[in-house]
């Protein structure tokens, strides 16, 4: 199975607002960087759809390390909510909807295609690609103004 890393990253100016995403995918010393924006929208969107964006471009079952500094969306699997959720049909343990429940899904599709570890690291430090992420997404959305 072939090996992939990604780390991910989403930006926000306003929450809600505008917002950015981007993700640096590697494979076999090949770098591909991708972003993208939207104008209204939160934080919380783009670091899910970053990793989102990014998946959807792997053609094949692949092992993927998904390095991000959002504890919201680390935290959904580390700690295991995605799987609640799924199995309580998209609801919170108070009855309630899933916010952003339609990127969870399609991250959860993710995990049933891909071999996903999900690894959290820290933001606006000395990590080169998730400092790469954050400012393509950045620029991503400065570039709507």
């Amino acid at each position: 199975m072939d090996e992939v890393t990604i780390y991910t990253d989403g930006a926000c100016s306003g929450n809600p607002g505008k917002g950015g995403w981007a993700a640096v995918l590697i494979y076999n010393n090949i770098k591909k960087q991708i972003s993208g924006a939207s104008y209204e929208t939160t934080n919380n969107q783009m670091e899910l759809t970053a990793p989102i964006e990014a998946l959807r471009l792997l053609k094949r079952p692949c092992k993927v390390k998904v390095y991000s500094d959002s504890a919201y969306l680390i935290n959904g699997f580390k700690e295991g909510w995605i799987y609640n959720w799924q199995k309580n049909g998209w609801k919170t343990a108070g009855k309630k909807d899933v916010k952003n429940k339609e990127l969870w899904q399609e991250i959860y599709r993710f995990t049933q295609v891909h071999d996903i570890e999900w690894i959290k690291v820290k933001g606006h430090s000395d990590n080169e690609y998730n400092n790469i992420c954050d400012k393509l997404a950045v620029q991503a959305y400065q570039a709507l103004e």
